[in-house]
């Protein structure tokens, strides 16, 4: 286990310096089964924005695909490690804040991974908030959700009716399935879910 200095997760540096000495337990190294699935039912491609996108491998999947999407993250080291890592991709890159970040054209689509739970929780309501703000009637918020009761994170969860109370003043749940492809530190405890802002 490396050592670190920064101990607080709601600052850039806490996850630069996890970027900078390779340790993310949280990066599954690949496009996750749920949201190819995704891709391929969905009606049409959704200009995404991608929040706290770490290494992005999604960014270049859905770019291949088809879809505008922007991919952000606080971390310099982060943002560094996805363009390198995404090539021809890798404008799609942009260091920023969320809550302050404003999209260039209308999204269609948030998507969620190991951002929510890598936040403090009191910062969630603000989340779910700037989420609201940035989805227009009828966008979508998919992805991750990670359910766990203990105390410490990152990764921080949520119980079922903690993440309800949390999206329900603004989304509609209207997929909740398992997933078969965690790292080992979110196994057993995600699901895959697609919350519909509401009008």
């Amino acid at each position: 286990m490396p050592e670190f200095a920064s101990r607080d997760p709601a600052a850039s540096d806490f996850w630069s310096e996890r970027f900078a000495q390779r340790f993310t337990p949280w990066d599954l190294g690949a496009v996750p089964a749920a949201l190819r699935q995704f891709v391929a039912h969905a009606e049409r491609p959704y200009t995404t924005l991608i929040p706290g996108c770490g290494s992005a491998y999604e960014a270049a999947y859905l770019s291949e695909a088809g879809w505008d999407v922007t991919a952000i993250d606080f971390s310099p080291v982060a943002v560094d490690a996805a363009r390198a890592l995404l090539g021809r991709w890798g404008d799609r890159v942009l260091q920023a804040d969320f809550f302050e970040f404003v999209p260039f054209r209308p999204l269609g689509l948030i998507y969620e991974r190991a951002f929510l739970c890598a936040l403090p929780r009191r910062l969630w309501p603000s989340v779910a908030e700037r989420w609201a703000a940035l989805l227009p009637p009828g966008g979508l918020l998919a992805g991750f959700f990670y359910f766990d009761e203990a105390p410490k994170g990152p990764p921080f969860g949520v119980t079922p009716s903690g993440l309800e109370t949390l999206l329900s003043p603004y989304f509609d749940r209207i997929a909740d399935d398992a997933v078969t492809d965690s790292v080992p530190v979110f196994a057993g405890k995600e699901r895959w879910q697609v919350w519909r802002r509401r009008p």
